[in-house]
This record gives structure tokens, sequence and C-alpha cells, in this order.
């Protein structure tokens, strides 16, 4: 679900001639970015997790989503077709039009993500959630302030959350071992406590890049691809703490 752009390996100085005239400016709009970005995640969370609490709440809307396999699986294959529709067109499509693909999706997801309430307490869900958000929003302040280059470190989580999806799917087909799974799900929490450092990163360094007439535009729909690839950070996060505690009640 990730698309993660090359990076320039230019500085900040070596662009500022052509896209930034003062060190200041460039700040300001970092500043600015990120606020978009961080409030419109926020905004999408919130989103979800009404989605999630409405289906949770109608027993219509419950038998609706899962008296029928089918109806789940159009729900999951929405949400991907969503993601790489944003991810793959967000050059060509407008702000208005981004964002409303992002909440849609925001909505879809919650729809699906419902069924955690079929299957955990409310307490063990707060529980996640307030750990997951603790950690993301750590991790996320190191992203944003760290003058470290985290290149190698998103490398490294790409690449080991490629190994978790492939450990996990033949975890399910072939060995359905309780250790292996719980090892994967470890795993995958430290990839994307990883990820989440690397993606507030890497919004800043495109961000960078951001130039010519329409760069405004531009800053624009840089907050709505990181605020959704935050927001699949964090998502994947929190599932994988509350598989991990459901474990433990």
């Amino acid at each position: 679900m990730y698309q993660y752009n090359g990076q320039t390996g230019q500085n900040a100085s070596e662009l500022f001639p052509s896209l930034w005239r003062t060190q200041e400016e460039l700040d300001r709009a970092t500043a600015s970015c990120l606020t978009r970005v961080f409030l419109r995640m926020f905004t999408a969370l919130l989103v979800t997790a009404a989605s999630a609490f409405a289906v949770a709440s109608l027993e219509a809307l419950q038998l609706l989503i899962f008296s029928s396999p089918y109806t789940f699986i159009v729900l999951i294959v929405a949400e991907v077709a969503l993601v790489v529709l944003i991810s793959a067109r967000m050059s060509r499509m407008s702000t208005t039009v981004a964002n409303v693909l992002f909440f849609s999706y925001a909505i879809v997801n919650g729809l699906t993500l419902s069924v955690i309430f079929l299957v955990y307490e409310l307490g063990v869900i707060y529980h996640a959630f307030a750990v997951s958000a603790l950690m993301f929003a750590g991790m996320a302040l190191f992203g944003a302030i760290t003058k470290r280059d985290l290149s190698s470190i998103g490398s490294i989580c790409i690449m080991a959350l490629f190994g978790v999806v492939v450990a996990s799917i033949a975890n399910v087909l072939f060995f359905r071992s309780e250790m292996l799974e719980i090892l994967v799900l470890y795993i995958g929490v430290a990839v994307f406590v990883g990820l989440t450092a690397y993606d507030v990163q890497r919004v800043k360094r495109m961000l960078e890049g951001a130039n010519g007439a329409n760069q405004d535009e531009a800053v624009k729909k840089i907050s709505v691809m990181g605020a959704l690839t935050l927001y699949l950070d964090f998502i994947n996060l929190f599932l994988r703490l509350l598989r991990i505690m459901g474990r433990r009640r």
C-alpha cells in the first residue's frame, strides 16, 4: 500500500535559488505542511472510528457487511483500489479529488475495521489505540526534528515489510505456528514504528522539491499523500499491537 518516491540527493540550501527564497520560508512551509498532514490524518482517523462505531452499533449494518463474505471482500478490494489510485494518480488529480478519495478510503476502512469490535473487548481496543498513539507521536516527532538522514532506516523497514508479508502468508498456508505469528507481529510493530519516522522526514524532503507556478497546489498534494501514508502507518501499527495485546487477555 505504499509508494515511496526517490530522494533528490540535494540539501535544502542547494534548492533555495529556484524553489525557496530563504531558509525561514522553507521552515514556515514545512511547519505549515506538517500541520496539514497531521490534522488531515487525525480527521481521517476520526472518520474511520465513526464508521467502525456505526457498524458496531447498528445490527442492520453488521448483517449487510458480515452476512456474506463477498461483501467484505468487495470492501477490501475497494480499499486497495483507493490507495493505489491516490498513490498512482496524485500528480494528475486535483487536491479536492484527492481529499474525497482519501476520506472515502477512511470510511471504507472503518467498515472493515469494525470487525475488531466483534473480536476484542473495548478495553483492549482502547489500550492498543493509546499505546499506538504514544509510539506514533514519539516517532513522528523524531522524524520531524532529527537532522539524521533516515533513508537507510526506511529502506530496511520496507524490505522487512515485504519479509513480514511473505512470512505471514507462509504461516497461514503452511506452518500455522503461533510462535512465528507472534514473532511476525513484533517485527511488524518495529517496522511501522521505523516507517513513521521515515515517512515524516520524507514529507519534508518532498516539500523541498515542490516548485514551479503550481507550488502551492503541489504542497497541498504533498499534505494529502503524507496524511495517507502516515494514516496507513498508524493503522498497521495499531492492528499489530491489538493482536499482541488481545492474546494477553
